[in-house]
């Protein structure tokens, strides 16, 4: 294998750099950014990493200053946003390199547009044509490095980020959010333990499948949705069995982006169930998606048959239908340890109306093939606490 040839530079949907090594490029895409003196938002475990303390020391030696801002839950919520984008006041910092997993991306992306705005962050929540409020020109410009395969939200113009008094994640959007550069270095990635690269690939997994069997129009999404699910099958469990496999950890990052471009198509009951439990519980969105994936394929196996049928042939999957795709499902997670109920990780039938209601309110409902009411997303709820398949 020469990993040689996954070096490129692509311009869709924004500019990405790809290949071991591209971190070298950071300080060079900053200053193609405009920047002087920006500043790294990552996440604590991160921040003391040589990968990020390297990062810091090229760019400040190339650029005026280079801060760092460490703040960052696994759930990012407001009060970690307002608290970088104080501290990127207090330095003057003029740009933003989100540098990390998922978490570390949307604050970073959060705070990049917070720096220049007199309203609250909730006003520009993904509702109706709240991003018109924002003031555009006190943006900061955003270069995404992510160091996980999974969100995609280096490609991603939204942030989702948790009211804490209202215990509800929110979509926060501005097409400005986009990162100016990304880039995907799949040699950042390999550090990352085996549970995590499970978890947060599954995530990937879910997001170019949800937005694969939303039912809105968008061919370019689902033919890049199609492709992001190969390379999911064939590179994720190379990924979590040997995590230095640089070919495996690349096609991964390619796969993460890709989810995160295809579900401009829409999302669906994994992301509306995922966020609620999400914000009640402070549980890692990935393994929330991993764990809810079949049940929520089961509940909506009368609208997605033809899809499925068409989705298993391209796999290359035995007897082509529901039931194959469903099966790869269930023996993928077995292979990656992937929890099989959301008991397992502490959370129990206590709060699930709750659950379903704020499921049936969240944005991402809107694509899930079939419409489901607040009482069926709390029984899908109660069959992943109880495991019932």
């Amino acid at each position: 294998m020469n990993i040689e040839q996954y070096t490129a530079n692509w311009n869709f949907p924004t500019a990405i750099r790809t290949g071991a090594g591209r971190i070298k490029d950071l300080p060079a895409a900053c200053i193609e950014l405009g920047m002087k003196n920006p500043l790294i938002i990552t996440d604590p475990g991160l921040s003391q990493l040589p990968m990020v303390q390297e990062a810091r020391l090229q760019v400040s030696s190339a650029l005026t200053g280079c801060g760092l801002f460490s703040g960052i839950k696994g759930n990012p919520t407001g009060e970690n946003v307002s608290a970088g984008v104080a501290a990127c006041k207090e330095a003057n910092h003029d740009g933003v390199i989100a540098f990390g997993g998922g978490s570390a991306l949307d604050a970073g992306k959060a705070i990049a547009l917070m720096v220049g705005q007199s309203r609250s962050i909730w006003d520009f929540e993904d509702v109706g044509d709240n991003y018109l409020r924002v003031n555009a020109e006190g943006m900061l410009p955003v270069v995404a490095v992510p160091t996980t395969a999974g969100t995609g939200s280096e490609v991603g113009r939204s942030s989702v980020i948790t009211h804490q008094d209202e215990q509800v994640k929110k979509i926060i959007f501005h097409p400005g959010m986009l990162p100016g550069i990304v880039l995907l270095d799949a040699e950042l990635t390999c550090g990352l333990p085996a549970g995590l690269t499970a978890a947060t690939g599954i995530d990937a997994l879910s997001h170019n499948l949800e937005a694969y069997c939303s039912p809105f129009h968008h061919p370019m999404a689902q033919g890049i949705a199609l492709e992001g699910i190969r390379l999911v099958k064939d590179y994720l469990p190379r990924a979590v069995a040997q995590g230095s496999d640089l070919e495996a950890r690349h096609q991964m990052l390619v796969a993460s982006s890709m989810g995160a471009t295809a579900f401009q198509k829409g999302l669906g009951a994994m992301h509306a169930l995922a966020h609620p439990l999400g914000a009640l519980y402070d549980a890692h969105h990935g393994l929330l998606n991993a764990i809810l994936m079949p049940y929520v394929l089961k509940a909506n196996k009368a609208a997605i048959g033809q899809k499925m049928a068409a989705l298993s042939r391209y796999l290359d999957l035995p007897a082509p239908g529901f039931d194959a795709f469903f099966n790869w499902v269930i023996e993928l997670r077995e292979e990656l340890e992937i929890p099989h109920t959301l008991a397992e990780i502490g959370i129990d039938e206590s709060q699930l109306d709750k659950v379903g209601r704020m499921a049936f309110a969240d944005p991402s409902a809107a694509g899930n093939p079939i419409s489901f009411s607040a009482a069926e997303y709390q029984q899908i709820g109660q069959d992943a606490v109880r495991g019932d398949l």
